[in-house]
């Protein structure tokens, strides 16, 4: 009997090893005060989209694992239903995945969004971002967030987030960002 569960203690660790190894992250990401890494990636309409096009805004910068699968539709969802308030802080949304463009495409079709998803087939900006993470043999988008002020600094880091209260968190940390900017002025 003691074999038996000690065997079986054996195969519980050996698959929690390996569970953990399929989910591994890779890179770190930029921490708040630094530069955001330009890119230019195609959104779900085929056009290409820059970090630089969007100076002068406070960009939300997100970066999801999945179209159309739950916690990333949520996720979408919250901030979809709260695009009004963001652009009332002169704020946009950029949502990234390694997902291609046509993918995007039908997620926002289907899903009613209507801001931009960016398609970052080849990687590179979810590496620059440290938002990368090995799903078994697939390599797919971190859900990490980085708000970059007006002038392109990242100012607020987020990693793990859950995508039920994401959009709320955002917005309420625009809010003190923009009170902070202001009290320096």
């Amino acid at each position: 009997m003691r074999l038996w569960i000690i065997l079986l203690l054996v195969v519980v660790g050996v698959f929690a090893l390996g569970m953990a190894a399929r989910l591994a992250f890779a890179g770190t990401p930029p921490k708040a005060g630094t530069m955001a890494p330009q890119f230019s990636l195609p959104s779900q309409e085929g056009n290409q989209v820059s970090l630089k096009d969007y100076q002068g805004k406070w960009v939300v910068l997100y970066f999801y694992p999945k179209d159309m699968t739950p916690g990333c539709t949520i996720e979408a969802h919250n901030f979809q239903r709260d695009l009004d308030q963001y652009s009332k802080r002169n704020a946009v949304i950029l949502g990234v995945s390694v997902d291609n463009a046509d993918s995007h495409k039908q997620f926002c079709t289907k899903e009613g969004l209507n801001f931009k998803l960016l398609a970052d087939t080849d990687h590179k900006v979810s590496q620059a971002y440290g938002s990368t993470m090995n799903f078994g043999v697939t390599e797919v988008a971190a859900r990490n967030t980085f708000i970059v002020d007006p002038s392109g600094k990242i100012v607020k880091v987020y990693t793990g987030v859950d995508p039920k209260v994401h959009s709320a968190e955002v917005l309420a940390a625009l809010d003190e960002l923009e009170k902070s900017s202001s009290a320096m002025r």
